[in-house]
């Protein structure tokens, strides 16, 4: 691999074998329903709390896309992932029993794509088989970031809705794949910090960051187009 600015190219990109997404009721009564592998209509799947129910449609999805990849939890070598809860204790639970190496990581919104960048770096500094994971339950998050749904508080407009949903993915080296969608780079983007205090509009605060970050890798190619 190489690096230009804050961008890592990968001469053998690393390859995305197995792949698995679920979700909540609300999402699975969206446009993007068909889409999903499996949508949970119980909003606590089961569990006792919203909290165990995150960690139970992660732990489903990293199951599912280590089927996907036709891989066994043994074959794995690491597995990366996170979520909104404090510690990242969602994902502590959901892969505690699967006797991976376990890498935790936080990046709230960013943490797929965060789990995918470091996962292709392992896979082409060596590994040979990354799985990434995350997950976001809209009570969880509620309970976490704002108010506990029970408080009953008044939600102002510019409130979002947090995504009930999990998703997984397995990598594996370009060599060791038989087809899939390779990771040809990967940017990591900075701080960028405007301001923005209102917990409720977390839109605003992470909009300049977005408009950074393309904007710098916009430039990049233009560059080397010219």
């Amino acid at each position: 691999m190489y690096i230009n600015g804050k961008t890592v190219f990968f001469n053998e990109p690393p390859v995305i074998v197995g792949a698995a997404g679920v979700c909540g009721k609300k999402e699975g009564e969206g446009p993007l329903a068909s889409d999903f592998d499996a949508i949970f209509e119980d909003t606590t799947a089961g569990q006792q709390s919203y909290e165990l129910a995150e960690s139970a449609i992660l732990h489903d999805a990293i199951i599912r896309a280590l089927t996907d990849a036709r891989v066994s939890a043994a074959d794995v070598d690491f597995i990366l992932s996170g979520d909104l809860l404090n510690q990242c204790m969602g994902s502590a639970f959901a892969i505690k029993d699967l006797g991976i190496p376990s890498i935790g990581l936080y990046g709230a919104c960013s943490t797929m794509a965060l789990s995918l960048a470091n996962a292709a770096m392992l896979v082409d500094s060596g590994a040979h088989c990354v799985a990434v994971g995350t997950s976001s339950h809209f009570c969880s998050s509620e309970r976490q970031f704002r108010f506990p749904l029970e408080y009953g508080g008044q939600r102002p407009p510019t409130s979002q809705w947090t995504v009930t949903g999990a998703g997984a993915a397995v990598l594996k080296p370009h060599n060791e794949a038989n087809g899939g969608i390779k990771i040809s780079a990967v940017s990591i983007g900075t701080i960028c910090d405007l301001g923005i205090t209102d917990a409720n509009n977390m839109g605003a605060a992470m909009a300049p960051a977005v408009v950074k970050k393309d904007h710098k890798i916009l430039s990049f190619h233009t560059e080397n187009i010219a």
